[in-house]
């Protein structure tokens, strides 16, 4: 296994306590304390995930994720003592890719860490179809040997879960898929408060593909169903 995983907070307990059972599942782990301290390890080119926590000093982790997502897609797990809604959705609107509240069940953390290295390692293992060609919807073409989504030929910068849900839409073009479906299989995993997670990812790849993300061309929601990628 040996996947380099970042434990960012700025209680020492805390880390090491996350290290320990990182390291006991086969993980090499990082440890930072404030956001600062993440920015430079996340440059680390062997680093797959990041467990950061909200409320620290010098830094606090909701910038320092945005920071992070300017250089790097990996995955990016938020933990923090809130465990609102609203929280976790503002947490996944800044980039991060999950959400676990404090306290914590450590089995459930691994488990986390674990799907999402997963899906970060291994993408486009649950797609309905494996083509290699390119596929074209109007102003957008998608490489899916690559990984790469293009609007009007320019890259489209996404994160790992951004790219998962394109991944998963674009090769079934025109079919509607519900939320609860969408997590399941990006997130590969049982839906938990999958209506909000989705739709917050949604809007993000929205906002990097559309012209008018508020009139979306591509990227629909069919009210009462669930999400697609219009055919065009």
């Amino acid at each position: 296994m040996n996947e380099t995983v970042l434990v960012v907070d700025d209680d020492a307990e805390i880390v090491r306590a996350i290290a320990i059972l990182l390291e006991k599942e086969g993980y090499r782990v990082l440890r930072a304390y404030n956001g600062l301290q993440a920015l430079d390890q996340a440059l680390d080119p062997s680093l797959r995930l990041i467990l950061m926590d909200v409320m620290m000093p010098q830094m606090d982790g909701l910038s320092a994720v945005l920071k992070i997502r300017e250089k790097r897609n990996l995955p990016i797990l938020i933990l923090s003592a809130k465990g609102e809604d609203t929280d976790k959705i503002l947490g996944l609107s800044m980039g991060a890719d999950d959400y676990i509240a404090k306290p914590f069940n450590p089995q459930e953390l691994v488990a986390r860490v674990r799907s999402h290295l997963r899906r970060y390692t291994q993408l486009g293992d649950v797609n309905a179809t494996n083509g290699k060609e390119a596929l074209v919807t109007g102003r957008l073409t998608y490489l899916p040997e690559e990984r790469t989504l293009l609007a009007d030929g320019e890259p489209v910068r996404l994160t790992a879960t951004e790219l998962k849900i394109v991944d998963l839409l674009m090769r079934n073009l025109g079919r509607v898929f519900p939320a609860e479906e969408i997590y399941r299989r990006v997130w590969q995993e049982e839906p938990y408060s999958a209506d909000n997670t989705v739709m917050v990812h949604i809007r993000r790849i929205r906002e990097k593909i559309e012209l008018n993300p508020k009139e979306p061309e591509y990227l629909k929601v069919v009210w009462g169903i669930g999400y697609k990628i219009e055919k065009h």
